[in-house]
């Protein structure tokens, strides 16, 4: 029978696979604008490649090789479906980025892969047991997702010096800071520290992320009406020419037909 502990930890797990999803396909809306541009305008792709390591590296984390039987599921189930967005992004922004942007990816994509693999035969081959599977992976995963949940620090730095929040929408910090809260909750109730600790990273940037959001949106609000103004200063300038045009046209006229009459 499920103890309490165990059902409150399922139904973090249910909630952060949820979270987790909106993290996941927040970047559709990106890439839509890359297909419907044929271009990647770029913005760099690497924050996908460490997502894609991540994903790879927590759902070998959680299935029965390395955990025990299936407690981890929930980790599974979410992370197997990153795998498979994470890596449709990357084949999307391939297939729009300049040559260099191609070389840069390949550069950075046959390394992650390389450690993945190295990572799941040594876990497989040469431990013996789960607990030392889990303290292998679980440490590599750790410094992959430090690294992931760092990643929007390049946001956070543009937007402070641009102060606009357009490149850091609010669904992506909501949904990054909902999932690193109710993963870290996840970890905790399981009393696995390879699972609670990325997170104890992740939240709090989060948390970082939608201050500035809030402090910066306002800007633009109030700056909205500046840029109103100034189109609609432009469009009255733009019939003052024309009028202008029109009557000086129209006292050319009145010359011509006044010389004409004295000859």
């Amino acid at each position: 029978m499920i103890n309490m502990e165990d059902q409150l930890r399922l139904a973090f797990g249910v909630m952060g696979n949820a979270a987790s999803l909106l993290l996941y396909t927040a970047p559709m809306l990106t890439f839509s604008r890359v297909i419907r541009k044929k271009s990647t305008e770029g913005f760099s792709c690497i924050p996908y490649i460490v997502a894609l390591l991540n994903c790879l590296l927590y759902t070998w984390y959680g299935l029965p090789v390395v955990s025990c039987k299936w407690e981890n599921f929930p980790v599974v189930t979410i992370n197997g479906l990153g795998i498979l967005l994470e890596f449709s992004f990357i084949i999307i922004y391939i297939l729009f980025a300049s040559a260099g942007g191609k070389m840069k990816v390949a550069a950075i994509i046959i390394p992650v892969t390389v450690i993945f693999c190295i990572t799941a035969i040594i876990s497989a081959f040469v431990f013996h047991d789960h607990h030392d599977r889990k303290v292998f992976v679980g440490s590599i995963g750790l410094v992959v997702s430090v690294a992931m949940y760092g990643s929007p620090l390049v946001a956070v730095k543009q937007v402070i010096l641009t102060k606009s929040v357009e490149f850091m929408p609010f669904y992506l910090s909501f949904s990054s800071f909902l999932a690193s809260s109710l993963w870290m909750a996840y970890g905790l109730l399981s009393h696995d520290l390879f699972l609670a600790s990325p997170n104890l990273v992740g939240s709090p940037l989060g948390i970082l992320q939608l201050i500035l959001y809030f402090k910066y949106r306002k800007r633009e609000i109030m700056e909205e009406p500046s840029k109103w103004d100034l189109e609609k200063h432009e469009e009255i300038s733009k019939q003052l020419q024309v009028v202008a045009y029109n009557n000086e046209n129209t006292n050319d006229k009145h010359v011509i037909d006044d010389n004409t009459k004295s000859l």
